[in-house]
């Protein structure tokens, strides 16, 4: 039986001094529960989230485009995963230890990259940063981030990557890399998957607008969630910090559903990825690789790892799983592979590397976590999915990732 571990964080939830979590988050509780007898998935996580943040902030962070069949289509895919459990093994503890882009980490997944992420919570950037930090894992933070890569370098720690969304012109893309670089980000990737912005249907319906702005309609919204709103008068509303430097007056013309970061930004070609590769010095990592072909060609460009991902579902209605593609990825290439996109737990995490991918990454799920608990929701997210690792683990008698069994289509 793998053993039970008890997060360092986890003190009564009645202990916390955001009083407004309880109100919030359903019927009073006793002081024994801790996070874990409250939280114990990240569907719990999910649900206390979209009860702590406003209606339009919840809109940004959950939906996806179109009618969101990618989203749905990544879920799905994944549930047919299927591994084959193996019994007699003795007594054993799983090592979740893993070696990528020449770090030696604790666990094998890590903090993706979100857009205007202090929007689901004030200072959402920093608290990541710190938990990754903590937990020795890898935090990738957005070009259109809330904090820019000189806010968060005093905590960053040593697994900082830098996710750039392509400036048109060289000159705001060297002095963006310059600065990424100076504030201590060891790992460059370029998203290659939003050659133009997505509709984003829901988002749109929600009123949220680019920078944000405060209608009526959304301050009855902010009325309702407290916590939220203190954080953000403390706070100041968000906006694309690292942007501030090449910002404009057009941004007043843009669509409700884009930001300044369009105006700054390109289409990148294959020219563009080898522009990048010979400038930064250090791992270069593709994010937004469907095809096995594209993977290939990349190799051949000096790219140290492709980052398999549709975008979680909110580019583009009518892309496959990415679980789905990625076995073909694998066989294209002997890159290191990234995969994102529904995942939702240890188990998935473990149907992705299974499946070939070296390392996963979550993005939404860091910010569920974020609204239902603030600072101490990341560490308490790294908990569950660590303790659904072992706990699988121990099902399927891999005493380590490298012994995972292949997997199969479930029915």
């Amino acid at each position: 039986m793998a053993p039970s571990t008890q997060p360092r964080h986890a003190s009564p939830l009645t202990s916390l001094s955001d009083a407004s979590l309880q109100r919030s988050c359903g019927r009073a509780i006793r002081c024994a529960m801790t996070y874990d007898a409250r939280f114990p998935a990240l569907s719990d996580l999910k649900n206390c989230a979209e009860r702590r943040i406003p209606k339009f902030v919840w809109e940004y962070l959950d939906s996806g485009t179109g009618s969101e069949a990618t989203k749905a289509r990544n879920r799905s895919a994944l549930d047919k995963v299927g591994l084959m459990p193996s019994i007699l093994h003795g007594e054993f503890t799983p090592d979740l230890t893993t070696s990528f882009l020449g770090a030696d980490l604790p666990l094998p997944f890590g903090i993706a990259p979100v857009g205007m992420s202090g929007l689901m919570w004030p200072d959402a950037e920093r608290y990541l940063a710190q938990s990754a930090n903590r937990l020795g894992i890898p935090y990738t933070l957005s070009t259109v981030a809330t904090a820019a890569p000189e806010d968060i370098q005093n905590v960053l720690g040593e697994n900082g990557w830098f996710q750039m969304y392509p400036p048109r012109d060289e000159g705001i893309r060297r002095d963006m890399l310059k600065r990424a670089r100076a504030s201590g980000f060891t790992t460059l990737v370029l998203t290659v998957d939003v050659p133009v912005a997505s509709r984003r249907e829901r988002q749109t319906r929600s009123g949220l607008t680019n920078p944000p702005r405060l209608t009526p309609r959304l301050l009855a919204q902010v009325a309702l969630r407290p916590a939220w709103a203190l954080g953000m008068a403390h706070r100041g509303m968000p906006h694309m910090r690292m942007l501030d430097a090449y910002a404009n007056a057009a941004t007043n013309n843009l669509p409700v559903n884009a930001h300044v970061g369009y105006l700054l930004r390109t289409s990148p070609d294959w020219d563009y990825v080898k522009w990048l590769r010979d400038a930064w010095q250090g791992p270069f990592v593709v994010k937004g690789v469907l095809r096995g072909k594209d993977a290939e060609r990349l190799q051949g460009l000096g790219v140290d790892a492709v980052w398999v991902s549709n975008h979680a579902g909110r580019q583009f209605d009518a892309a496959p799983a990415t679980i789905d593609v990625l076995p073909a990825i694998r066989r294209a290439t002997t890159l290191p592979i990234i995969f994102d996109s529904g995942i939702e737990g240890g188990l998935d995490i473990l149907r992705a590397l299974a499946s070939g991918a070296n390392f996963v990454m979550l993005g939404r799920a860091w910010h569920y976590a974020l609204a239902a608990l603030g600072p101490e929701g990341p560490d308490h997210l790294a908990h569950i999915l660590k303790s659904d690792l072992i706990a699988n683990m121990g099902q399927l008698g891999a005493r380590s990732l490298r012994t995972l069994p292949k997997p199969f289509k479930l029915d």
